[in-house]
């Protein structure tokens, strides 16, 4: 029973240290670009899966969506849990994204052109949470995991969709 209480106590005095972190301007900042960037990268692995036959690609882009929306719904309740509002994608990149994407892959609508465009997304979302990263250095450590988490799911996802190119 000891024990128990011992280990709750642990847990409870880690949750009130990361919604104190929380609360710093930096943490609030790059949790909302965090995201607002996984919100991007789930819409367009979504759109452009619809362009995608091969089983072992349609999988793979499954995954990596599911990863996304997993980092996602922690930044959103990190940011809940410290009472701020989460980030969208600025609605004129989105529009842009979702446009391009379609131009590309309705005249070429082969899976070469599909990763190259994903993979163009990744090396953006990469380029943009290392900025990120660097801009909000007052940001928790907690917060500034989840950056990092996120850009190595990009560089991964990046990696592995070189063999469709």
């Amino acid at each position: 029973m000891r024990n128990r209480r011992a280990a709750h106590t642990i847990q409870k005095r880690k949750k009130d240290s990361m919604m104190s972190e929380a609360l710093n301007g930096d943490t609030v900042a790059l949790l909302k670009e965090c995201n607002a960037g996984t919100k991007m990268a789930t819409s367009s692995i979504e759109q452009i899966s619809a362009y995608v036959t091969t089983p072992e690609l349609k999988e793979m882009l499954h995954r990596y969506n599911a990863d996304h929306i997993e980092l996602g719904e922690k930044c959103h309740e990190l940011l809940n849990e410290a009472g701020k509002e989460e980030k969208d994608p600025h609605p004129v990149a989105k529009a842009m994204s979702w446009f391009t994407s379609e131009v590309k892959l309705s005249v070429s609508g082969d899976e070469k052109k599909a990763a190259s465009i994903l993979m163009d997304g990744c090396a953006m979302g990469i380029k943009s949470l290392s900025e990120y990263l660097n801009r909000y250095s007052g940001a928790s450590d907690t917060a500034k995991r989840i950056c990092e988490k996120l850009r190595r799911l990009e560089e991964n996802m990046m990696e592995k969709l070189e063999v469709y190119v």
